[in-house]
């Protein structure tokens, strides 16, 4: 994928229920793996930014000393 955000293909969009969740299933196994990574992907980039440095996930966890019993 490149760095640019991809535009919008009014020309494919489809509208359907919410809760018909086996024609969403019967799109996604459509594709190919490359295809659903580069959505994976997308999604990422629309939720995190492109900015790789300031996109990572925070420190969870910290370590401590314990003292000696």
């Amino acid at each position: 994928m490149d760095s640019k955000m991809p535009r919008l293909d009014k020309t494919k969009l489809t509208v359907s229920s919410i809760d018909d969740i086996m024609e969403e299933k019967r799109y996604w196994l459509s594709l190919n793996r490359a295809d659903r990574l580069n959505a994976i992907e997308l999604n990422r980039r629309l939720v995190y930014g492109t900015d790789r440095t300031t996109s990572r996930l925070q420190r969870l966890l910290e370590t401590a000393e314990l003292s000696p019993s």
